[in-house]
């Protein structure tokens, strides 16, 4: 990935982006990247945990209603 750029480059490159905005910002930008990929993560965890409650409910309606079937074929 990083074929033609040697650790003394990145680090010339981290210094610079300190010098530049400084750690008191960096550390404010990296806590907020770390709330955006926890909040990401408890989305998709939700939206797993709604994708099976829906297909759990959509299981017990389709239940019902072979049940229902069944008792009207017996009245017959």
């Amino acid at each position: 990935m990083f074929s033609g750029i040697g650790i003394w480059q990145l680090l010339i490159i981290l210094l610079i982006v300190v010098m530049l905005f400084g750690t008191k910002k960096l550390k404010n930008v990296g806590g907020d990247l770390g709330e955006a990929i926890k909040g990401f993560k408890k989305g998709i965890k939700d939206g797993d945990e709604d994708k099976a409650e829906i297909t759990e409910k959509q299981s017990d309606a389709a239940a019902e209603k072979v049940e229902a079937k069944e008792k009207e074929s017996e009245k017959s």
